[in-house]
């Protein structure tokens, strides 16, 4: 089936009937295995978001937003849940591995694909690395609670944080990548059973907490007005990071079409429950001060109440293997869109092959571990943080746009689960992304268009003519 053309100027656009083909959505995955079901995708997709936004990333939005944080935490769920209406129904429609890159190239053209794609290696891949910054901190505090030593600042932290080298981070990148080789049966398994534990832990940290709230310590609210709020919310939005994920796994899901929507839906909510406990819980014992700025803050809670290191350290150990199933989970949805861009020819042809042994992209994944090792090794957390929320709040614009652009282009392709209010909640989608990209300041802005710019550059270079859909009149 030819690619459609769009009036105007040459404009590739991938068919959604081809996209669908190539992957054998509606069959066996291209090599791909489906051995996942809906409690595992529900679990893929908790592991893929709770982590270092809420065990690390608290303290930075407390800082800005005071006790009114819980309202930030609600601004980017409802954020978050607009996108996740599109992202579902494009996720049943064309349930494909590519993800935000795939439903882009069947909607908006291969050079705003491209973009998408481009901005995932924000979303999928520096996340790798700043999640794994978290877990260092993390590794650190479990063995002072355990031991009474720490690793050395010079082998724990990056030259930013006033280390040489931050190895825990590197360990913990590379031990992920190890387990996505062996294939997604087992990574699902593992990933499973860390989603369950870290969920245990942090009902237990607000059981803790809770016993010491006091009202005192919530007033005054907002002490920071809207724009705390606001500026909150675009950190808080970090630690929703990873629920797209899911659609990651369109072609090693069983029964893509109705798993995919279902486990995004409860995925979503779960979270946002969980984090709204966690924030109210953590300021509620100690105040907004005892949390601000403050490096393993649920850990340092824990042990304030409780007057032990026991507690703390339990906090800690569970903080150790949520955030590295956050890495296992982000590192795979990494592989997959490189693998379906691999497909399309926009990058070398090493990404997409599958290993006939596991089922895998072996050779992509060791590529991911080994590229995104180096700035896990030498990046601050806060540096890359800002940066990978606005890269990928812009590719939830273009996923809004894509369901529009889609049901108008397309409207014979549907999924078990269409958005409900249409058009009003893409569009809707689409205004909360922008306002929550205008919180993370003009500097971070700066960054990402230099971003894009480079993107743009490799597309024009390399992309661009390799693509498996030019031609002589192709773009």
């Amino acid at each position: 089936m030819s690619p459609l053309r769009l009036p105007g100027p040459p404009h590739r656009v991938k068919d959604p009937h081809q996209l669908i083909a190539e992957s054998g959505a509606d069959l066996e995955g291209h090599g791909l295995k489906r051995t996942m079901g809906l409690f595992q995708l529900v679990c893929f997709g908790v592991g893929a978001v709770v982590g270092t936004g809420i065990f690390v990333g608290l303290s930075d939005s407390v800082a800005e937003a005071g006790p009114a944080v819980v309202l930030s935490f609600v601004l980017a769920a409802v954020t978050c849940i607009f996108t996740a209406f599109s992202f579902a129904e494009l996720g049943s429609a064309v349930p494909v591995s590519g993800s935000s890159y795939s439903f882009a190239y069947a909607t908006l053209g291969e050079r705003v694909a491209f973009l998408v794609g481009w901005c995932l290696l924000l979303e999928y891949g520096v996340s790798v690395s700043a999640v794994a910054v978290g877990w260092s901190q993390y590794v650190n505090e479990l063995l002072n609670s355990i031991f009474g030593w720490q690793l050395p600042a010079a082998v724990s932290s990056g030259p930013g944080d006033g280390g040489v080298i931050n190895l825990p981070a590197v360990i913990v990148v590379m031990m992920a990548a190890t387990l996505l080789v062996r294939g997604i049966r087992e990574s699902a398994g593992a990933t499973a059973a860390m989603a369950i534990l870290k969920i245990t832990i942090l009902i237990m940290f607000c059981v803790i907490a809770f016993t010491a709230f006091e009202h005192g310590n919530l007033t005054p609210f907002a002490a920071h007005g809207a724009g705390g709020v606001t500026a909150g919310a675009s950190l808080a939005f970090f630690s929703y990071i990873g629920f797209d994920a899911i659609t990651t796994a369109g072609e090693e899901v069983k029964n893509p079409r109705r798993n995919i929507p279902l486990a995004i839906m409860i995925c979503i909510g779960l979270v946002t429950l969980l984090y709204c406990a966690v924030a109210l819980a953590a300021i509620g014992a100690l105040g907004p001060d005892a949390v601000s700025d403050k490096p393993a803050a649920l850990s340092l809670i824990v042990n304030q109440v409780t007057d032990s290191t026991v507690g703390g350290g339990i906090i800690a150990f569970g903080a150790v293997v949520a955030i590295a199933s956050v890495v296992l989970a982000v590192m795979y949805g990494q592989t997959r869109i490189l693998m379906s861009m691999s497909r399309d020819g926009l990058i070398p042809r090493v990404f997409e092959r599958i290993s006939p042994r596991t089922s895998t992209p072996v050779a992509n994944t060791w590529i991911v571990a080994a590229v995104f090792a180096v700035p896990a090794a030498f990046s601050s957390l806060d540096v890359v943080v800002n940066l990978t929320t606005i890269g990928t709040l812009a590719t939830m614009v273009a996923v809004n746009i894509a369901v529009i652009v889609l049901r108008r282009r397309n409207p014979e392709v549907k999924g078990s689960f269409r958005v409900p209010l249409y058009p009003f909640s893409p569009l809707l989608g689409v205004g909360f992304c922008v306002y929550l990209m205008y919180g993370t300041g003009w500097a971070t802005w700066v960054q990402f268009a230099v971003f894009l710019a480079v993107g743009a550059v490799v597309y024009a270079c390399y992309g661009r003519s390799r693509s498996r859909l030019a031609g002589p009149t192709a773009g």
